[in-house]
């Protein structure tokens, strides 16, 4: 008999791999069949379950969680590294180098701008007006002879704003070596002076 065993009790009554609202006859459906169809009701159970709000609806998919929105926040700003240096040393060499050639060029500068403010006020008729004015104060022939080019002419001017830009050359490099050393001691007893660099933020 197919429904005892040999000891006469009676087998326990077939189970359908499926769910519960199946038909009777998957009973008969072969093997493969019957385990694919639990492994999908199982998934589809599992899924109902890890919803937040629940099992839905037959055929419907579970609805998704809200994504908060950032839309009103401002985005965080890189914060800007700084680094604390100290200048301990600066080689007299490179400084005397350095302000040498500076000095030069504002040697070059002084004399050129000299020159261009002489030759504007010539072409103005400044320096006639001044002996117009002379004349007319002093009188006399030896009034009307008198010339202001004579005593500040243009090759004076421009002799005197050579020395004095030779004298600035010679002043301002041995004041900046002078300067560099008097640094160097002063940085050996109190560290020197502290920068603080930032990165560009652009």
């Amino acid at each position: 008999m197919a429904d005892r065993r040999a000891d006469d009790t009676p087998l326990a009554p077939r189970r359908s791999l499926g769910g519960p609202g199946q038909a009777t006859d998957d009973s008969r459906r072969p093997l493969s069949e019957r385990v694919s169809a639990a492994v999908s009701a199982a998934g589809s159970a599992v899924q109902q379950a890890a919803s937040p709000t629940g099992p839905g609806p037959a055929g419907s998919p579970a609805p998704s969680r809200p994504t908060p929105s950032v839309a009103g926040r401002p985005t965080p700003r890189a914060r800007t590294r700084r680094a604390r240096l100290r200048v301990v040393h600066l080689d007299p060499w490179s400084v005397m180098k350095t302000s040498f050639l500076l000095s030069i060029a504002f040697g070059i500068v002084t004399v050129v701008s000299v020159a261009v403010v002489w030759s504007v006020l010539g072409a103005a008729g400044v320096w006639d007006s001044i002996n117009s004015t002379v004349t007319d104060v002093l009188g006399g022939e030896s009034a009307s002879t008198f010339d202001v080019q004579n005593y500040v002419g243009t090759s004076r001017v421009l002799g005197f704003a050579m020395i004095v830009a030779v004298v600035d050359v010679i002043l301002i490099t041995a004041i900046a070596t002078l300067g560099a050393f008097l640094y160097n001691l002063a940085a050996a007893l109190l560290g020197g002076l502290e920068v603080t660099l930032a990165e560009d933020d652009h």
